[in-house]
């Protein structure tokens, strides 16, 4: 498996022949509305929209904000063939978006992508977040990878672990994300990232969402300690930079 991180939320997975994109964000620093509110983005993508190349699908796990869907990413995906995400997505966003709820799968060439719950913050938040899915990769002779999306509870985690087992691979979207919107966390703190990991059996570490967006509380110092002990199980990437699993 080989993933290359652009930035935020955005990553290339190749698996088993397969190429995959992550929340696709290209858009420029700057301040991005939200509503009445705004996210304001702090640093370049390491590659954009141009230079992902062709993939195969799209996994997004959630539109509504811009930090996991900005405006190139919404341009960009009129071009593939295939985007999956959550129902309200596809209800808003249209073809080729396709909802792929909790637990039912469709196969991306070789690889099966089955949806798997997330919570974009405390319990009892959904109303105010909105509906947001992660995603568990599988298929003959392939690893096993997990892609979390703005997940923020271990209880979901522990739910992921329990239905899939090992997972070879977590890719884990962390940065302790915190607007005024709610009171608590948004996405796994670095500390909760290392926990994740651990109730995964992860082999491989790679975590994203945690750098370049001004409401990212936690960054790419509070993973190294978080993960200090992990070793080469952890691929903390910068952005443009890719790594091989194996």
């Amino acid at each position: 498996m080989r993933i290359r991180y652009a930035g935020g939320p955005t990553a290339v997975l190749e698996l088993g022949g397969v190429r995959l994109l992550t929340d696709p964000t290209f858009d420029e620093p700057g301040d991005y509305p939200i509503g009445s509110r705004k996210l304001t983005k702090t640093g370049v993508s390491g590659f954009g929209a141009a230079e992902v190349g062709r993939v195969d699908a799209v996994l997004l796990s959630h539109d509504q904000h811009p930090d996991n869907l900005d405006r190139a990413g919404r341009a960009y995906l009129s071009g593939v063939p295939l985007v999956l995400s959550t129902r309200a997505a596809a209800e808003r966003l249209g073809a080729p978006v396709l909802a792929l709820p909790d637990g039912e799968s469709v196969k991306v060439g070789g690889v099966r992508v089955t949806g798997v719950p997330a919570q974009h913050g405390p319990d009892g938040t959904e109303h105010l977040v909105g509906e947001v899915t992660g995603f568990v990769l599988s298929g003959e002779g392939l690893p096993t990878v997990y892609v979390s999306g703005d997940n923020a509870s271990l209880d979901v985690v522990r739910t992921v672990a329990a239905r899939f087992g090992r997972i070879d691979v977590a890719v884990l979207f962390a940065g302790g994300a915190r607007t005024p919107l709610v009171d608590g966390y948004l996405t796994l703190t670095s500390d909760d990232a290392a926990v994740a990991a651990d109730l995964l059996g992860a082999r491989h570490v790679v975590p994203l969402h945690f750098e370049h967006w001004a409401h990212f509380t936690h960054g790419r110092e509070t993973l190294e300690r978080a993960f200090e002990g992990f070793g080469e199980r952890l691929s903390l990437l910068s952005p443009g930079e890719s790594v091989t699993l194996s």
